[in-house]
């Protein structure tokens, strides 16, 4: 139930990221209440994995999954560099969250 809550609270750490952008300082009434409902959201899923999941696994891919997601739709949404050197900076983030599950696992 961790991991679920984990994946969850990542997933909205990725809608938070994104409303950031289109809030535009906090000047744009829906993507402001978008940022703040998912914010709070995203801690508190995060919070609730922590009963189960040990701190350093479950922060590093809370973060490493708001990051590539980020990323990822940045390239999609913003017009954002697809150059290799990008990609493969993503890719090691994401072997990393895979790293860090697998050692949860022993």
């Amino acid at each position: 139930m961790g991991w679920l809550l984990l994946v969850t609270a990542g997933c909205v750490e990725i809608i938070f990221a994104l409303s950031l952008k289109y809030n535009q300082g906090f000047t744009q009434l829906y993507p402001s209440i978008v940022t703040a409902l998912s914010g709070a959201g995203s801690f508190y899923l995060l919070m609730l994995a922590l009963k189960t999941l040990p701190l350093g696994t479950a922060y590093a891919v809370w973060t490493g999954m708001g990051a590539v997601g980020v990323a990822i739709l940045g390239i999609f949404l913003f017009k954002e560099s697809v150059d290799i050197y990008r990609l493969i900076s993503i890719s090691f983030v994401i072997i990393g969250i895979a790293g860090l599950k697998l050692s949860d696992a022993y």
